[in-house]
């Protein structure tokens, strides 16, 4: 009855698996494009874009003292979220709202980040 359990918790544990990695994918399905930061609790973002890639890249584009700035580096999706690379720095967002034309973000501290999709 046991080795039944422990068969039945994996096969679970599998099936919830497969629905994350599903939902991770049509999230990053979503989140492909370009998008304007419209409202963040650190200012200087407002205005800056980000361009997500299918092949799992993105760049930020920002303006500092009239001069253009940009960032490249890898993302990817795991658990709802957003996890990117860049320089040999590392950083995970949790994804708050993803729809076609709106994105919020949270980062570690609890500051929001509010995007929307360029068209």
């Amino acid at each position: 009855m046991k080795t039944l359990y422990a068969l039945a918790v994996a096969v679970a544990a599998l099936g919830i698996a497969a629905v994350a990695t599903a939902d991770d994918k049509d999230t990053a399905a979503k989140l492909v494009g370009k998008w304007e930061i419209t409202k963040a609790d650190d200012e200087p973002l407002v205005g800056a874009t980000l361009t997500f890639t299918k092949d799992g890249k993105f760049t930020i584009a920002i303006k500092v003292d009239d001069k253009e700035m940009k960032v490249e580096g890898t993302y990817k999706i795991e658990n709802g979220k957003l996890v990117t690379e860049s320089g040999g720095m590392s950083d995970t967002d949790t994804i708050k709202k993803l729809t076609d034309d709106a994105l919020e973000l949270e980062n570690k501290e609890k500051k929001t980040t509010v995007l929307k999709k360029k068209k």
